[in-house]
Parts: C-alpha cells; sequence; structure tokens
C-alpha cells in the first residue's frame, strides 16, 4: 500500500520497520520537530525521525496541524491509500483523517477502551491491570475512541516495568499493523461503551512517593514510572530518585517513611513495608543500594520526606 507513517518516540519505531520490511510504500513520515537535548540544547531530531532517515523516507515536522492548511493539502495531495499513526502526539483535523482511501489506523498502548489518552503503558502498571495489549483502531474525531480493528494482549506480573512493557507492546504494534493492512478493506468492531477509562498525561510530580501508601502501590508507581517521570522522595533536603523497590514481608508500627533497617527497609501505609533497592542522589547515577549506603549513611529511624513542598 502507498502509506505515510506518523510517529515520534522509540514505541513508534518497531512498526516503521515493520511496515518497511512488508514492502509497503512509506512515501513520506510525520514526526514531531527536533527538540533540544543533551547538556548543550542542541537540536535532536525524535526516534521515528531518525529511523525514517537511515531507511531513506522523506520526513516533515510540522509544530502544528489543525490551522495548518498548507500541510493539510499536502496530505491530502499524497494520495494514500492509508495512513498509520502511532504515538504521533499531534491532533489530526477531520481533513486528513479522511484523506487516505482506507482512513487512518493507531496503533494504541492498550485494550481499549481501557486507558484511552496519553499513558496507557503507565496506567495499566500504576492500576495493577492484571493484562495490557495493543488495540489498532480506526482513527475518528475522538479521543481514542475510534472502531477496533485488531487486539493481542500480554499478562502483566509484578515484576513487569514500564520499560518491558513498552519493549512488548511495541514489537507487538510492528506486528499488529501489518496484519491489520492486510485486512482492508474492513469494518472494525466499534469500542464498548462499559469499560472506558482515560489518562492523562504525566508530569514529574505524578513521581512523588506517598509513603502513606501501601507498599504494593509504591512498588507500582516506581515501576510504572521509571525511567520517566522517574520516581522520588526527600532526604536531608536532597531529592533522592528511587530506580526499584520490592515490597517485603511482615508489618511495622513505624511512621510511613521511616527507615527501619540498616539496608533501606521504609515503613509505608498500612503498616507495610518496602525495600529500596537502587536509588540515585543528585548527580550521580542510579545505583544499587549497597552501593549508596557507601557513600551515605542512612540510619534506621531516618524519616523520608513526604510533605508536598519538600522538594
Amino acid at each position: 500500500m502507498r502509506l505515510a507513517f506518523m510517529g515520534t518516540p522509540d514505541f513508534a519505531v518497531p512498526a516503521l520497520h515493520a511496515l518497511h520490511a512488508a514492502g509497503h510504500e512509506i512515501v513520506t513520515v510525520y514526526s514531531q520537530p527536533p527538540r533540544p537535548a543533551g547538556r548543550g540544547k542542541k537540536l535532536r531530531p525524535s526516534p521515528v525521525h531518525e529511523a525514517a532517515l537511515a531507511l531513506g523516507i522523506p520526513v516533515r515536522t510540522p509544530a502544528g496541524l489543525r490551522r495548518n492548511t498548507e500541510e493539510q493539502a499536502h496530505f491530502r495531495a499524497l494520495q494514500l491509500d492509508a495512513a498509520v499513526v502511532a504515538a504521533y502526539g499531534l491532533i489530526l483535523p477531520a481533513t486528513m483523517l479522511d484523506a487516505p482511501v482506507h482512513g487512518c489506523l493507531n496503533i494504541h498502548a492498550s485494550l481499549l477502551p481501557r486507558w484511552r489518552g496519553a499513558a496507557p503503558i503507565q496506567a495499566a502498571i500504576l492500576a495493577g491491570d492484571s493484562e495490557s495489549g495493543v488495540t489498532i483502531m480506526q482513527m475518528d474525531a475522538g479521543l481514542d475512541t475510534g472502531a477496533m480493528l485488531l487486539r493481542d494482549r500480554v499478562a502483566l506480573t509484578e515484576h513487569t516495568t514500564a520499560t518491558s512493557l513498552h519493549d512488548d507492546l511495541a514489537a507487538m504494534g510492528g506486528r499488529l499493523i501489518v496484519e491489520a493492512l492486510r485486512l482492508l478493506p474492513t469494518t472494525g468492531t466499534p469500542q464498548p461503551e462499559t469499560g472506558v477509562t482515560y489518562v492523562q498525561r504525566l508530569s514529574r510530580e505524578d513521581g512523588r512517593i506517598d509513603w502513606t501508601s501501601p507498599a504494593i502501590q509504591i512498588d507500582r508507581q516506581v515501576r510504572a514510572l521509571t525511567p520517566w517521570p522517574g520516581t522520588f522522595t526527600v532526604l536531608d533536603g536532597q531529592v533522592i530518585k528511587i530506580g526499584a523497590a520490592i515490597p517485603a514481608p511482615g508489618t511495622t508500627q513505624a511512621q510511613p517513611g521511616t527507615v527501619v533497617d540498616d539496608r533501606l527497609l521504609v515503613a509505608c501505609g498500612a503498616g507495610t513495608l518496602l525495600r529500596i533497592t537502587r536509588l540515585q542522589r543528585p548527580g550521580r547515577g542510579m545505583m544499587d543500594t549497597a552501593d549508596f549506603l557507601r557513600g551515605q549513611a542512612v540510619p534506621p529511624g531516618t524519616c523520608f520526606g513526604t510533605e508536598a513542598g519538600d522538594a
């Protein structure tokens, strides 16, 4: 098929490669504009932008689309069979949604209608869901409301992290979109009206640990929000990032946030316990607890910050 591909982050790269390997004619790739990155704040193309250039596919990077009539006209003139969208990050106006013969297909990282919105991978882990997956959806004017063409699922465990789930679903999305294009033209299945949930964009503040939460919820928070936006607490006025933690057996009467042994076992809500296994002080890399404690003692009785203004 004659396609346009629209995506920005690492999640979308496997799908671009899968479509290219399947022999589709990808006439152009759309991605968000290069952003400042690194210490020098030099403009860096997105992962999809870099992947497209490596494949020899021209890339367009408009800052917006809804009022960009010139870009809309260019898109219509491409005479596409379909457009594939994967975590692009810009809203497509109706003139673009309707331009390809078979419309625009979206690779969404959840089992719709659960977790419509911007951060479905993190949301599934935070909620303690037993499964997640990918939905290939026919895009319409709503927020992830279109008819479903294909779905596949993966089990979530107490060890699933945002990184591992991201990689699994990115690969799954590449496989499913190739299969979905083979099925065209087809009529998708409307999403059920029950079971709809939404997730908002994540912010840094979502990573602040509330030690009054049960250990199992804090563990989910760490697994869901590492590496971005990251989870953090406060120790002696310094923001400490938490990279990994494990709920521990037993209970405690200590106040939430209190360290109860010499290996960073911390009291949490409802008397539960959480052992921090990886953490990071300002200006240093993430390290195992034993290495951290060799450089900074955290004796029993130390209390991690809990107030909103501590950081």
